[in-house]
């Protein structure tokens, strides 16, 4: 079965005041199932960041937040998209991805990368090393992971994280995959060659071709098949409407009130730098993705909470990576 995957950065709804946020996600998952959606991630983040918006804007914690969808959905694969290494003790993670598999019957992915925004770990009281600590905390993590979903009791000595007679049980219900997030060429894609089952590359169709034929080499290196690597990619933004009338309204409207990312753009540049409109027109676009190497694929919807265009975009990724 194919990745596709709805990722949810914002939880900035018009109209939707705090007691109704969770039971607008649920409408949101149950929505991405039935559409055909295979998987939904969210952030591992404890403010709002740029692009989605600004640090005061509403965002819960990741895992509780999972573990909700879990107990309202049947199929939908759960992760971070991704867990930031400085902000967790490798053991604690792997408990609470392993309770997450419990809890939604064997769906849980592990998302992690290196972490990346200095401002918020300083702003919440976590240490940000520089990027080779980060990194060799990473492979510690995937590591002390790894050990602790496939076995009741580990053991494994880490460069800066280590677990001594470390037990986790109940086991989770099926071998956990491991997603590492980021397209660095030198180390992170290495790891994922070393240890991943997913791998998730942000760019367009150009890059996305460079980052997998890297990968490639690196597997060549570590003797492993890259087949055996689910190679998603992040679309980004994804604005979709069934006729040209509804999408410029929605590309006016986000002109009108953008994420800083796209502050100073109008609605037709919007248009050139998004992916968007109808569900044929998204998967061409999707289409150029998957023909760079691609073989999962994760968006993020403008206006998900309104339902409709979760379905626009869930038949045009399903057309292309079905």
């Amino acid at each position: 079965m194919a990745y596709i995957g709805l990722h949810v950065p914002s939880f900035t709804y018009p109209g939707v005041e705090p007691h109704e946020l969770f039971p607008r996600l649920f409408d949101i998952a149950a929505t991405a199932e039935a559409s055909g959606f295979t998987a939904l991630s969210v952030m591992d983040h404890f403010h709002e960041i740029a692009p989605q918006g600004q640090p005061d804007e509403p965002i819960p914690e990741a895992y509780a937040t999972l573990s909700a969808i879990a107990a309202r959905t049947s199929r939908l694969e759960l992760l971070t998209l991704v867990a930031g290494v400085v902000y967790h003790n490798p053991a604690h993670l792997a408990k609470q991805v392993t309770t997450l598999d419990l809890v939604s019957g064997g769906r849980a992915i592990l998302g992690i990368g290196a972490a990346w925004f200095e401002d918020e770990a300083r702003a919440y009281g976590f240490t940000f090393p520089p990027i080779g600590e980060r990194m060799g905390r990473l492979e510690d993590a995937v590591r002390i992971c790894r050990a602790m979903f496939d076995s009741r009791c580990s053991t494994v000595e880490g460069r800066y994280h280590r677990v001594e007679g470390a037990f986790n049980v109940p086991q989770p219900l099926r071998r956990v995959p491991i997603m590492i997030g980021g397209g660095g060429e030198r180390r992170t894609l290495r790891l994922v060659a070393r240890y991943a089952d997913l791998c998730n590359v942000i760019g367009d169709p150009t890059i996305v071709r460079r980052k997998i034929d890297v990968l490639r080499a690196h597997c060549e290196a570590e003797g492993r098949d890259p087949a055996s690597i689910v190679k998603t990619a992040h679309a980004g933004i994804v604005v979709a409407d069934e006729d040209e009338a509804g999408l410029r309204r929605r590309l006016e409207a986000l002109a009108a009130n953008p994420p800083p990312a796209l502050q100073g753009m109008d609605a037709g540049q919007m248009r050139r730098r998004l992916v968007c409109g109808s569900s044929d027109e998204i998967a061409e676009r999707l289409r150029a993705i998957r023909e760079a190497g691609a073989d999962g694929i994760t968006m993020s919807i403008r206006g998900v909470h309104e339902l409709r265009p979760i379905e626009l975009v869930a038949r045009a990724a399903g057309a292309v990576f079905g």
